[in-house]
């Protein structure tokens, strides 16, 4: 009977953990896919953010997670500059016109 006394106090801390495991789960499947794809781990940053902020994130929205209530936003890094906005429509390196 103690068992079920301490089960429902152990699940309300436990539960946001496992929701906080799920969304970074998610964003390192997308991050290994891309790396996968040919850029380097330095070339990009994958960020968790408010599904209602996604637009405002100034990147591009490439996975989801915790219910559809947070958003994984992609930015592709442009000479060490963390902040350089990707737009929606871009692709990636391979979509782009040869010179």
């Amino acid at each position: 009977m103690k068992a079920i006394k301490w089960l429902l106090p152990a699940l309300m801390i436990a539960a946001p953990l496992a929701v906080q495991a799920s969304c970074e789960t998610v964003k390192a499947d997308i991050n290994q896919k891309i790396i996968n794809n040919g850029v380097p781990a330095s070339g990009f940053t994958l960020d968790v953010v408010p599904s209602d902020q996604a637009d405002q994130a100034g990147g591009q929205v490439v996975g989801h997670c915790e219910n559809d209530s947070q958003k994984i936003v992609y930015k592709r890094e442009r000479n060490g500059d963390s902040d350089a906005a990707v737009p929606a429509s871009a692709g990636t390196s391979q979509d782009a016109p040869s010179s």
